[in-house]
């Protein structure tokens, strides 16, 4: 058996997603893109809720995006779905992120830097920037 360190594996889970920053998080939010917030109750209640989205704990995340199993949650529709995952700094959402891309799905990021960053952010500004656009023209996409 190969050891590698957490540090690993979090570079190993960033290679396999899209990271996205606060200002993105709103276009994305306004596209319709489907964020899970991960962390755990404590959290949420000490650090305050983002107010959308979906709540799906980090320990039955799978359970609860496996579209093959019983326990999906009706927003959870294709492996196509656009997905962003939220933790409180950015760490957890990268290893969750990197999971539901295991789960097979195809356009899942997290959000740099978290909750914490994205609270920052909206205390400090009031007005996302306009997406980027790829090549062919389209909006950024997860």
């Amino acid at each position: 058996m190969t050891t590698r360190t957490a540090d690993e594996l979090l570079a190993s889970a960033r290679r396999q997603i899209r990271r996205v920053e606060p200002p993105e998080l709103e276009w994305l939010r306004a596209e319709g893109v489907l964020v899970v917030d991960i962390r755990p109750e404590r959290q949420r209640a000490d650090e305050g809720e983002l107010g959308f989205g979906v709540v799906v704990e980090r320990n039955v995340l799978e359970w609860r995006f496996d579209l093959q199993g019983g326990h999906a949650l009706p927003e959870v529709r294709d492996y196509d779905q656009q997905v962003v995952v939220v933790c409180s700094e950015g760490y957890a959402s990268s290893l969750a992120a990197a999971s539901l891309r295991q789960l097979g799905f195809s356009r899942v990021a997290d959000l740099a830097g978290g909750y914490r960053a994205w609270r920052a952010w909206t205390d400090g500004t009031t007005a996302a920037p306009p997406p980027s656009y790829d090549d062919a023209g389209q909006g950024r996409r997860v």
